[in-house]
């Protein structure tokens, strides 16, 4: 069985958490929704566990507005609906939740972040995430185009956008993933979802979860 759609060969070392947690950087901005989602999608794939069952595993709008309110979040810009949220935010709500499911109280983490700066908390939400922090590539809302939201939505759709289309005599070269016994897939070079030096993985990865879906279904 053969997928025609694209990914590099990946060597055993990990990325690093730090250089992933950036790519998140030209995402940005976001409302709250996306926010919201992007945080979740962030923290399911990472697998984190609270370890206190009080602890939600998982921000709602609401809880970013209350952080807001605590000062643990960062006020966005604009008001109403047309507030947004940038990589910073995001940051916080991560650190915030976090620390949260640790066991720390709201009390001890308004403490811990008062007059932290930005590079200590991006390396604080990167060292607690370490390798499990999926990279932008991974989230779900990718694997389902179409579902995203605003710009969030689009940024990742982006990635699975199709190459450009040149003239029909142009040489094209492909590259060939292993996905699972008999099954492969193949992607154009200059497809977007090569971007990533993790591209292959990330990709087989995807697809052996859509055959599993199917298998299951039947």
């Amino acid at each position: 069985m053969t997928l025609v759609l694209s990914p590099p060969t990946t060597t055993g070392s990990s990325p690093d958490p730090l250089v992933t947690l950036r790519e998140y950087r030209a995402l940005a901005p976001w409302g709250l929704r996306d926010l919201t989602a992007l945080a979740a999608g962030i923290l399911d794939i990472a697998g984190v566990v609270p370890v206190s069952p009080v602890a939600r595993s998982r921000p709602t709008e609401r809880t970013i507005r209350f952080y807001v309110a605590r000062g643990l979040v960062s006020a966005p810009e604009g008001r109403g609906t047309a507030a947004t949220y940038g990589y910073r935010h995001l940051l916080q709500v991560l650190a915030v939740k976090l620390r949260q499911m640790e066991g720390a109280t709201l009390g001890a983490i308004v403490r811990e972040m008062g007059g932290v700066t930005g590079d200590t908390v991006e390396r604080r939400v990167a060292a607690a995430l370490g390798h499990r922090l999926p990279a932008p590539s991974a989230l779900e809302l990718e694997r389902r185009p179409g579902s995203g939201r605003g710009r969030v939505g689009r940024a990742l759709e982006g990635w699975l956008a199709p190459p450009p289309t040149g003239s029909a005599n142009e040489p094209t070269t492909c590259r060939r993933i292993p996905v699972a016994p008999g099954v492969e897939l193949i992607v154009d070079d200059r497809h977007p979802a090569l971007r990533r030096p993790d591209a292959a993985a990330a990709l087989a990865a995807g697809v052996r979860g859509v055959l599993e879906g199917l298998l299951q279904a039947n």
